[in-house]
């Protein structure tokens, strides 16, 4: 399967794993690089500069296959800068970037062989990303889990009109978890897929808790929600009394102060890794609706491929049908 974006990354399939927050870690990176995508581990939440310089030493041993770390930055956070120097210093071959203005981040790595994506949700930011220097775009529409953009546009409609937009290679993301997601990736002008979701239902995202595994296999398209939009990150989330009370609470005129404790990473880490329910919350997007088992991530490649391979004969003998008709 060959893209702009394989040959860019040096991967056999254009499928990225997401940075997911406390749970990519070398173990789901290495698997998703192996199976041939490009598996990441994040730097935000492991804590340390060195621990990101363990976790980038751990991944190569356990595949010889290119990998990137996740830099989620936010407008006020400076303390990347220590593991972008890790990452520098271990010549990682991929960086990703969501989050924030990526300048900073272009500005230090120019010069050096490493490869980029930013993550956007909107048309301006990626003409934005690509003037900054980056070698591809992942565009994630309001279907996805975790921070979205503000202007509710669909993958439908985002990925054509960001491919419209920039001549760099894009990778949908939101609403993808299958080979049909992969496929209708391709017919909006795509060249690949990132996917966050469904990587975390696989047995690889050993950090994740089964409750949550569960939650997301029980879920259907409908059970998740936004929060935080009233504070101008909204996010898609697991829907349960714990998320509907925080969205009851901002709709009640509830500030970043007042919601702090709930919407914390600490709060999301006592549902991730303790599944507890009561006092804490999983990020999920809407195909959570389309995940039916707990697979290995190869497993997850292999039917992901079949199915896409399956798709595209039933197109083509659609058009052949057609060109008989006419």
């Amino acid at each position: 399967m060959k893209t702009r974006v394989t040959e860019i990354f040096g991967i056999q399939y254009p499928i990225i794993q997401g940075g997911l927050a406390y749970l990519a870690y070398a173990e789901l990176a290495s698997a998703v690089s192996n199976a041939g995508g490009l598996g990441q581990i994040t730097a935000a939440t492991l804590g340390t500069p060195e621990r990101l310089r363990e976790e980038i030493h751990k991944v190569r041993t356990l595949t010889n296959k290119p990998f990137g770390v996740n830099f989620a930055i936010t407008r006020h956070d400076g303390n990347y800068q220590e593991f972008l120097e890790v990452a520098i210093e271990e010549k990682v071959p991929a960086i990703s970037i969501t989050g924030a203005n990526p300048q900073p981040i272009f500005e230090r790595i120019k010069g050096e062989n490493i490869k980029t994506l930013v993550l956007v949700a909107g048309v301006r930011q990626a003409q934005k990303a690509e003037e900054l220097g980056a070698d591809a775009i992942m565009a994630v529409g309001q279907e996805g889990g975790g921070h979205l953009g503000r202007d509710d546009i669909g993958t439908m409609v985002l990925i054509p009109r960001v491919v419209e937009s920039v001549s760099i290679p894009v990778l949908a993301s939101g609403g993808i978890g299958n080979g049909d997601g992969l496929l209708a990736a391709f017919a909006l002008g795509a060249e690949g897929i990132e996917m966050g979701t469904r990587f975390i239902a696989t047995q690889e995202c050993i950090h994740a808790n089964n409750v949550y595994k569960q939650a997301l296999l029980d879920a259907k398209e409908t059970d998740t929600v936004i929060i935080k939009r009233t504070l101008g990150a909204p996010g898609r989330v697991l829907k349960s009394e714990y998320t509907s009370a925080i969205i009851e609470r901002e709709q009640h005129g509830a500030t970043y102060e007042d919601l702090k404790s709930v919407i914390s990473g600490e709060a999301n880490c006592r549902y991730i890794y303790e599944g507890n329910e009561e006092e804490g919350f999983g990020w999920a997007g809407q195909v959570a609706g389309l995940i039916k088992d707990i697979s290995t991530v190869q497993e997850l490649f292999d039917e992901m491929i079949s199915t896409a391979e399956q798709g595209k004969t039933r197109l083509i003998n659609i058009f052949e049908e057609h060109k008989k008709l006419i």
